[in-house]
């Protein structure tokens, strides 16, 4: 869901299945505001957690030890609904997913999310629940099977509950790759990932239609719709925009205004309070147009090596953030007033993000693609004669 960006191959030949696509011009950039979008989108969810939730809507399980709203009166309101930074989430990770995997094997591709997406999460896992299991003042600490279930991001097949609550997301990613590998393994082009954004798009109707459990699981309807639109902003990036391709990006908005309602109501159940659904819808919108700017190189102004720091911590500042930093409030709260409290945590979960980034996920990650690269290599070559298969 968060994944590192990569330089954009270069255009297909001009035989391929395509509209009319623009003068190859070589590799191009890296789109450094995708980095910056990306921390946008975390800060905004970090924001939501401690601001607009804090942990229960019972004061003696909540962060703060009262009420958010009497803890932020005003900035409450809005923190309540920037969970939306979640659906601008799964919108880039459609756009990075459809760009890194152009030109690669179903083995790069199988090796790029295993590096990218466990390294950081094994780290986040240990420390939260080291720190949870110390200070159990707003989250108890899971037993030790749950605990080692989680090291594989699939405790949520299992029914298992998550270190951390953000972990729900992961296995949302982790089936968007699934789904996406279908067309890694015939080859990534044009018309295949269009087929793979209608196709996708018909079975969500026809699953949220006809109710079916199982399929629903697969297809995620409540979630498709901002995977198939960050996959067509991508198309339209590389290949120009089309009438096609602006009948998917609107028909996923229609379904995403639903989905977006549906949660929001949901919420304002969990939080004890009246939301509506509106500010949410908005603020999904915004995420929409965004990348459509992006997509259609309006933010290609933006540069900066900072932004290529920001993207790589927001992965784990995304993981460690909600747990963690919901008992250092519980435990400062006495010393430091509300605002500075949150701006010391953001903070702190900012350098711990880098911290991670630069000597756990880095160091560990080249060992981790050197040994899968090393073990799919027989996969990648011919048998030779008498060799068993």
């Amino acid at each position: 869901m968060l994944n590192h960006l990569i330089p954009t191959p270069a255009r297909e030949p001009a035989q391929a299945p395509a509209p009319a696509p623009a003068p190859a011009a070589g590799t191009r950039p890296r789109l450094a505001a995708l980095d910056g979008l990306r921390l946008i989108a975390a800060l905004m969810v970090v924001f939501h957690h401690y601001v607009g939730f804090g942990g229960n809507a019972e004061a003696s399980k909540n962060a703060w030890t009262k009420p958010v709203d009497v803890v932020f009166p005003t900035a409450s309101w809005l923190a309540s609904y920037t969970w939306t930074g979640v659906e601008f989430f799964f919108i880039i990770s459609g756009f990075v997913i459809c760009m890194s995997s152009w030109g690669r094997s179903l083995g790069d591709f199988f090796t790029s999310r295993v590096v990218r997406l466990y390294p950081a999460y094994w780290f986040a896992v240990l420390a939260t629940t080291a720190v949870v299991t110390l200070w159990p003042l707003v989250v108890q600490p899971l037993g030790m099977k749950d605990v080692l279930l989680n090291l594989t991001m699939l405790q949520e097949p299992f029914r298992v509950g998550s270190v951390d609550a953000v972990y729900w997301t992961l296995w949302v990613e982790l089936r968007f790759y699934l789904l996406f590998a279908l067309v890694v393994w015939k080859g990534v082009t044009y018309r295949r990932v269009v087929l793979f954004c209608v196709l996708w798009t018909v079975a969500s109707v026809l699953v949220t239609a006809g109710r079916a459990p199982f399929l629903d699981y697969i297809v995620m309807p409540e979630y498709s719709p901002y995977f198939i639109a960050g996959v067509a902003m991508y198309l339209m990036h590389r290949f120009r925009p089309t009438l096609l391709l602006w009948g998917i990006i609107v028909i996923s908005w229609l379904f995403s205004v639903r989905q977006v309602s549906l949660y929001s109501d949901g919420l304002a159940v969990s939080l004890g309070r009246t939301m509506d659904s509106e500010p949410a819808i908005a603020l999904m919108t915004l995420g929409y147009l965004v990348m459509i700017v992006l997509a259609l190189g309006g933010l290609s102004w933006v540069r900066g090596k900072w932004l290529t720091v920001a993207g790589a911590t927001t992965y784990p500042l995304y993981l460690l953030h909600e747990h963690i930093g919901w008992t250092g409030i519980r435990l400062l709260r006495h010393h430091l007033p509300p605002w500075g409290l949150v701006a010391v945590m953001t903070v702190g979960m900012l350098l711990a993000a880098w911290l991670v980034h630069r000597f756990v996920e880095r160091p560990l990650s080249t060992v981790l693609k050197r040994g899968l690269t090393r073990a799919l290599d027989p996969l990648r070559r011919p048998l030779a004669r008498g060799e068993a298969r």
